[in-house]
């Protein structure tokens, strides 16, 4: 007998709607259980059943893509990570997800607990985390609200992760007005774990004991994955419980039992409490398991005494995980966790299934199929229309030449030199600890991506996030391609063969056709790109609803399919950095088509104030040669300086590497391009080198193989920049616009 009473079929329909869910959905439900079910009942579908969890609009297109690859090791979705086999008997774990809606409320505790997740995923694998990312989007800093939301985030995502004690080695940061109201903070973390000491997120084993491990639990986070599936309006903010409350240090000491625990050989599984606490955590392993699991709510470890059995279910509290313990070997786990001084409690166990059965002070409150809850199972999954919005069409027939050709250059260099997008980011990375431990390989040097030394070992693990979301915006299918070839670019030009990629998927509404239609488009072009770099899809995060209602106005974000890609450096002694190496050094353009126009660039939005262009030039073919390339050259021909042609152009990327010693350049046009276009345009697949003359001859036979054209454009200079026979300034001026303008504006009130 339920202690908590079926509702009435109309107050359960109505019931079912104030939780998110659909009349459909509830009809459903009341079929798969066979009754009307009680509110504990209805929550748990609520939550089960949301966006955030089920993946109900895009699990469909999700499964069309690459998903295979000889490094995998687990596939995608399996696991609470993706895996991926680095050699010498370890694998590496990693996942990007995010933590937007709590963000926008409370950004502190939004970004710090979203830092907190992600590690978690990686470490109830087995895997001792060992870097972080994170990639973030804001509207402009000139409004005071997105500076709250910058210092919040940013402190947030420092102060947890500072902590914690994991360097960050990447990141970007992009500002638009979309973002006002909706940031987006998404966060990405790498581990390394032996083959043989991974754990899974599994039950198993009739009468084996369930454990819940770390923080006691509270009334932060309830409903947070329903919170996470609607859109932020204006009084999102009532919504404050919904988000999660972190502690990094508690996370620690979770971090270490966890990974002594597992070496006990008394775990079965594990696995994170995120979205949906111990609602998900139980129908998930169940599920996976094929069993069911009794469970009882009055056991668990809480921090305040009135709360409710659903409250209990659905709370997010951070830093717990449930474990399930082969039976007999209780004692080994107990101990474990008493000697990190972390609450280690029975509060189940598992059944033969396949149901799950929640009690609470003798009662049973809710009894519900694992299967009916879960992703792959019993959730819903949506085909939803779409149609290409208007504004596309218009965007393709922007005609380059019609506008006109600015009469200065150095007032269009210092402008997109010094803009928030272009700008170092220094003031929020300087928040971060970059160097703790001993494994980073960026510290002293500046590379295109984030370098982690493996120990006792010549390899390391390249990393990093990237996404032109303005790109996507002007064509999603094209864009999101770019997003994929830009993370390999980087990796190549560190010397990290790209391996595997996670994603996180942050789009508006999916019942709106047009941002519906960007999202499959994205799909497809990730799809795209991804198999021609044979870097399949580990898994990732997809998050709707990413949009602001004002007055009656909505306002999708652009769509942001930020690509997480892990490469794997073989030799460390045969990476590169981006710099330049001394004056005299010849500086060369990889590049098929420099040039060719200004499409989709920071260049146009900011000295035309052009808005609707194609993306930017990008050929699927030239990009993969490129990479093939640029790590041939630095593998084997001992490139040292490299940097990849992307936002800004190819003077931004000149003056990249001029920063790092101060030195200039004296450069002139390869081509009959407008000048606006050769060194301000983005078109795609180009990257620049810096090198010894004696090198040049070899460097372009190298690139003629690869079918890519090897330009020469100049030379390294003291510190004067001198483009197409004119000085344009000093390298030390561009040095200080570049670093002093996000600062400048974070420091207003």
């Amino acid at each position: 007998m339920l202690q908590d009473s079926a509702l009435s079929a109309p107050a359960g329909a109505e019931t079912a709607q104030k939780l998110g869910l659909t009349q459909e959905e509830f009809e459903l439900i009341c079929k798969i259980m066979g009754r009307t079910p009680n509110f504990t009942e209805l929550s748990i579908y609520s939550v089960m059943w949301s966006e955030h969890c089920s993946y109900k609009n895009s699990i469909y297109w999700l499964k069309q893509l690459p998903r295979e690859g000889k490094v995998m090791l687990a596939k995608a979705g399996e696991e609470n990570a993706g895996l991926v086999d680095i050699g010498d008997g370890l694998a590496c774990a990693f996942k990007i997800e995010s933590h937007n809606h709590p963000s926008a409320v409370e950004p502190y505790q939004g970004a710090a607990t979203g830092v907190g997740g992600i590690n978690r995923d990686i470490f109830t694998m087995g895997a001792r985390p060992v870097a972080q990312l994170n990639s973030l989007r804001f509207g402009f800093p000139e409004k005071a609200r997105n500076r709250w939301l910058i210092r919040g985030v940013t402190k947030g995502i420092g102060n947890y992760g500072n902590a914690f004690g994991v360097p960050v080695l990447a990141g970007e940061v992009f500002f638009d007005d979309c973002y006002d109201q909706n940031p987006l903070v998404n966060a990405m973390s790498v581990g390394i774990v032996k083959h043989n000491e991974t754990i899974s997120a599994i039950a198993g084993g009739i009468g084996n004991p369930v454990f819940i491990v770390g923080s006691a639990t509270g009334k932060d986070g309830i409903h947070g994955a329903t919170f996470a599936s609607a859109d932020i309006t204006e009084n999102s903010a009532d919504d404050l419980p919904a988000v999660q409350v972190g502690d990094p240090f508690q996370e620690k000491l979770l971090l270490e039992a966890s990974l002594e625990v597992i070496k006990t050989g008394a775990v079965v599984g594990m696995q994170d409490m995120g979205a949906a606490g111990i609602t998900c955590s139980t129908s998930e392993m169940s599920a996976k398991g094929n069993c069911g699991m009794r469970i009882f709510l009055d056991k668990v470890p809480m921090r305040q005494q009135d709360m409710k059995p659903f409250e209990i279910l659905l709370s997010e509290s951070q830093e717990r995980m449930l474990v399930v313990v082969k039976k007999g070997m209780e004692k080994d786990v107990l101990q474990v966790f008493e000697k990190w001084d972390l609450n280690c409690s029975l509060i189940g166990e598992v059944t033969e299934g396949p149901n799950l059965e929640y009690f609470y002070r003798g009662e049973k409150v809710a009894e519900v199929n694992a299967e009916s809850l879960v992703l792959g199972g019993g959730a819903p999954v949506y085909k939803r229309a779409y149609n290409e919005p208007e504004w596309y069409a218009r965007a393709q027939k922007f005609l380059p030449d019609s506008i006109a050709l600015p009469s200065s250059f150095e007032e269009v260099a210092k402008a997109i030199i010094s803009h928030p997008n272009i700008c170092s980011k220094q003031w929020i990375y300087n928040q971060y600890d970059s160097m703790i431990g001993t494994g980073s390989l960026n510290i002293n040097n500046r590379r295109s991506a984030g370098l982690y030394h493996i120990k006792d070992s010549q390899k390391a693990i390249g990393m990093t996030v990237d996404c032109n979301s303005r790109y996507v915006q002007c064509d999603p299918e094209k864009g999101t391609a770019i997003a994929v070839f830009e993370a390999a670019r980087n990796l190549a030009c560190s010397g990290a063969t790209p391996l595997a990629v996670t994603n996180c998927l942050n789009f508006g509404n999916p019942y709106n056709t047009e941002v519906y239609w960007q999202f499959v488009h994205a799909i497809k072009g990730m799809s795209l790109a991804c198999n021609i770099l044979d870097t399949p899809v580990t898994g990732g995060n997809v998050s709707f609803y990413n949009q602001f209602t004002h007055a009656g106005v909505t306002v999708p974000v652009f769509p942001t399919p930020t690509i997480g890609m892990i490469g794997l450096v073989h030799d460390i002694s045969k990476i590169a950095e981006v710099g330049f190496g001394k004056t005299g050094d010849v500086i060369l353009l990889l590049a098929n088509h420099p040039g060719i126009n200004a499409n989709g660039s920071q260049y146009l939005r900011t000295i035309h104030g052009i808005t609707e262009s194609p993306a930017p030039n990008m050929n699927p073919a030239d990009e993969h040669n490129l990479i093939q390339l640029l790590l041939r050259l630095i593998g084997d021909y001992g490139v040292k300086y490299c940097n990849d042609v992307s936002d800004g152009g190819i003077f931004t990327a000149l003056c990249e590497m001029g920063f790092s010693g101060s030195l200039g350049f004296e450069v002139n046009q390869s081509n009959e391009a407008r000048w606006d276009y050769f060194w301000f345009g983005e078109t795609q697949g180009q990257a620049l080198l810096a090198v010894s003359e004696h090198q040049v001859a070899t460097i372009k036979q190298c690139a003629l193989s690869y079918s890519t054209a090897c330009h020469v454009l100049g030379t390294v200079s003291t510190g004067n920049i001198s483009v197409d026979g004119k000085s344009v300034g000093d390298i030390k001026e561009y040095y200080q616009l570049y670093h002093q303008m996000l600062g400048d504006l974070m420091e207003r009130e």
